[in-house]
């Protein structure tokens, strides 16, 4: 049975603002969460970008949801302080924690002034930063020389269970080379024969645990509102790899995105004022297998959607 999350945007809404809303999300009947991990946002008018760690314990702690994040080890985060704040989030909530590790994104990443590695590379540096984490949840005294160096570290708090360690991945390639040693896997909206790639890549090459998808959406009251809400807020997330790795600040996000069509928007949104069509487009999505779905309305004010997820999408999704 597919279960539905709320997804918390850090790059879009203020952190303040944010726990209220996932909340509220609970309120309106949501099984879990997850949010972003950013530096920046993606668009100079998302003007926002929390720090997703201290975030997580205020949400744990005030909501009872399972919760999860996207995170990318190595660069920007050390590996070993990753495994620190997921084994301390996991000892005090247990069981309701997650991470997807990634390889990243120079808008995030840049900022400690290294040089932006080769997608090969950053893979490469992901799958040492996996064993290292799992060495440190393990309560290994870890040492590494390699693409990221640890010396001589152990943690102190460990959870009861590990906390899983998910894989963040786009393409059935990257899925594929996941499945070696993900917990599980997150991927986002697509068309439905790419998702189908993806999920199968996994699969096939023996990924275990669950399947999540996360669905950017946009709803209200009428179409050309909720078409201009996408435009405003998710313009900038319209671009293929390497455009959407590899550019830098949000400012260059600005710009390429300046002339996207709408043809692109609603390619990479669901847009719609009819709650019946994201019914619909969500239970294609619980056909091709995935187990956790996580909404996200890419709009900044979260209120409406709430009510009308609460009134309408959530009844219809579990009738």
């Amino acid at each position: 049975m597919t279960t539905y999350g709320f997804h918390a945007s850090h790059e879009q809404i203020a952190p303040s603002r944010l726990l209220a809303d996932v909340r509220a999300a609970e309120q309106a009947g949501f099984d879990m969460a997850m949010c972003s991990d950013h530096f920046a946002p993606w668009s100079e008018r998302q003007g926002h970008s929390g720090f997703t760690w201290s975030w997580l314990g205020a949400a744990l702690a005030t909501t009872s949801l399972p919760l999860g994040c996207v995170n990318a080890p190595g660069q920007r985060y050390h590996p070993a302080i990753v495994a620190q704040a997921a084994a301390t989030l996991g000892e005090m909530f247990p069981g309701r924690f997650w991470v997807a590790l990634g390889s990243g994104q120079a808008m995030n990443e840049h900022i400690t002034g290294e040089r932006w590695p080769t997608k090969e590379t950053r893979l490469r540096r992901l799958e040492e930063c996996v064993e290292i984490i799992r060495r440190l949840h393990a309560g290994e005294e870890v040492t590494h020389d390699g693409l990221v160096t640890v010396d001589r570290a152990r943690l102190y708090d460990l959870p009861a269970a590990p906390v899983p360690l998910r894989a963040a991945a786009i393409s059935a390639s990257t899925a594929a080379r996941a499945a070696r040693w993900a917990d599980g896997l997150i991927t986002i909206n697509q068309p439905l024969e790419t998702l189908r790639e993806v999920v199968a890549a996994y699969r096939d090459a023996g990924g275990r645990g669950p399947l999540a998808l996360q669905v950017h959406l946009s709803w209200a009251p009428t179409d050309d509102e909720a078409l201009a809400v996408a435009r405003d807020q998710w313009r900038t997330n319209t671009f293929a790899e390497p455009v959407s790795l590899d550019l830098p600040t949000p400012e260059h996000f600005d710009v390429a995105s300046k002339d996207v069509t709408d043809a692109s928007i609603t390619a990479a949104v669901n847009v719609s004022s009819d709650h019946a069509r994201h019914v619909a487009w969500l239970r294609e999505y619980t056909e091709l297998g995935f187990e956790e779905i996580y909404l996200h309305h890419v709009g900044q004010d979260q209120r409406a959607w709430l009510e009308t997820a609460a009134t309408a999408v959530l009844p219809a999704l579990r009738a």
